[in-house]
């Protein structure tokens, strides 16, 4: 599943692996999100995590991925590891509609704002800065970098409940 920003030389490039995952104790409620970046050439590694005293859990799905692409530090070839189909769906088909009719949605016959847009507009910058591709994974499922981030962004959550 391809997202904005595949166009250019890209061959040389480098490559990482962006492993995120976003969690909310309550919908709304608090919540965490987490990333590990990895450069497979180097073997390097960065994790961070961050989370919101009120939030939403698709809120912090994206908040992820928008932390990982926003610590890379020059254009890269990334590959996007989640469990979120809201987010890998939405940057690699729904976000070029939703910029055609002005952040907004078809719901039945009407039009309304594109819900968490100014994350969206966010994560919008970012793609065209890098060539992302996603992978969905199912969550919860033993995936080991996807455990580490779901550890992370529950532990950032936790610091916000009374």
């Amino acid at each position: 599943m391809s997202a904005a920003g595949d166009s250019g030389a890209t061959a040389s490039l480098p490559s990482v692996r962006l492993f995120t995952d976003g969690a909310c104790s309550g919908n709304p409620g608090p919540g965490g999100w987490a990333f590990l970046l990895r450069h497979p050439s180097s073997g390097s590694e960065l994790e961070r995590s961050g989370g919101a005293p009120l939030t939403t859990n698709n809120q912090m799905e994206l908040q992820a991925v928008i932390e990982g692409l926003a610590a890379l530090k020059s254009r890269s070839q990334v590959e996007v590891v989640t469990d979120s189909t809201y987010v890998a769906k939405g940057s690699a088909e729904w976000l070029p509609g939703w910029k055609r009719n002005g952040w907004r949605r078809r719901d039945g016959n009407q039009w309304k704002p594109v819900k968490n847009v100014e994350l969206w507009q966010q994560l919008d910058d970012l793609l065209a800065r890098h060539v992302v591709r996603f992978q969905i994974i199912k969550g919860h499922s033993g995936h080991p970098e996807n455990e580490r981030c779901d550890e992370l962004a529950v532990a950032a959550a936790r610091q916000f409940r009374s």
